[in-house]
């Protein structure tokens, strides 16, 4: 008998139009297909790491939907309740890709199958006996409808005694900083886990990024852990306080180094490793990935990220302090 999944993740996954390397967008001839959504990345990135996995979302009846849902079941990911709508298009992301200069990332998701999700198409054993549900801001950022989809999850997985992990992954494109405060600002004192960029805390708190931690790890968080700009890491607890440095390595392509942390760090929970190991095991994948073209590219199996951190650290541990 097949076990259900541990870690649910919900939001709209698109196809990933990506320009050669160094080509600026307007200029670029040559793409390539793939396939991106910071919910999805972090569900490929768990199922890659022996995970059970489930995405729910919505996509469009046309090729691009077929190469979300295809990919997906590729790497493992169940998408028994991913929902095709008749509609509505699957949203397609153009970007280019330059490891030292801003990313054009262009965004054709008005009116997308993804932005349609709404409460009706979540049924309630799509989280049974899950143990995480893992949220970004982008999902109730889409639309009214998905906004209140958000709260039916939060909701079944307080029912189903599962943990809210949230990456507030914010994206200007979606709304101004009031608009992002009100709603995903919300989402953070509902998740008991918290993974946030500290300029992403400071937007929607309007607090520094330690001040927010401390006030999120008073309220429902057990762990606030803080992306600095300098690619550090910072995990808090009221048991304490980590730090992690990102690790050394060429970049290709920085996109979906979030997300890639995010299924590091969610993995060596899940598991219920150490603190500093989690952390470290977080900053490997991410490094794995921005060595790479794509979101999804670099995510590793665990024996990948496993031989990576041997290679980065011989072993050592971040220093708790």
């Amino acid at each position: 008998m097949v076990s259900g999944p541990e870690v649910v993740t919900c939001g709209e996954t698109m196809l990933l139009l990506l320009a050669e390397p160094g080509v600026p967008l307007e200029q670029a001839v040559h793409f390539r297909r793939s396939v991106a959504g910071a919910e999805s990345n972090v569900a490929t990135g768990l199922a890659r790491l022996g995970h059970r996995v489930r995405w729910v979302g919505r996509v469009g009846e046309d090729p691009a939907g077929q190469a979300v849902l295809r990919e997906l079941r590729a790497d493992g990911v169940d998408v028994t309740f991913a929902g095709v709508d008749e509609q509505a298009p699957t949203g397609l992301l153009l970007r280019d890709s330059h490891p030292h200069r801003a990313i054009d990332v262009q965004y054709y998701r008005a009116g997308s199958a993804g932005s349609r999700l709404a409460p009706e198409h979540i049924p309630g054993e799509a989280l049974t006996g899950v143990r995480l549900l893992h949220l970004s801001g982008i999902t109730p950022m889409l639309s009214p409808t998905a906004a209140a989809a958000t709260d039916r999850l939060v909701e079944l997985a307080r029912a189903a005694g599962a943990e809210i992990s949230f990456d507030p992954n914010v994206r200007r494109k979606l709304g101004g900083a009031a608009q992002w405060a009100q709603t995903a600002g919300r989402l953070l004192r509902e998740a008991d886990l918290v993974l946030a960029g500290e300029d992403e805390l400071e937007l929607l708190t309007a607090r520094s990024a330690d001040d927010a931690a401390a006030e999120l790890l008073d309220g429902r968080a057990h762990t606030v852990v803080i992306k600095r700009a300098d690619r550090s890491a910072t995990a808090l607890t009221a048991g304490g306080r980590w730090d992690q440095p990102s690790y050394p390595v060429p970049v290709a392509d920085p996109v979906g180094a979030g997300d890639a942390f995010a299924a590091g760090y969610l993995s060596g929970r899940l598991r219920e490793l150490p603190e500093p190991r989690a952390l470290a095991e977080a900053a490997c994948v991410a490094a794995l990935v921005v060595q790479t073209a794509t979101d999804t590219d670099g995510l590793p199996s665990a024996a990948g990220r496993d031989r990576a951190l041997a290679a980065f650290t011989g072993g050592a541990d971040s220093v708790h302090r």
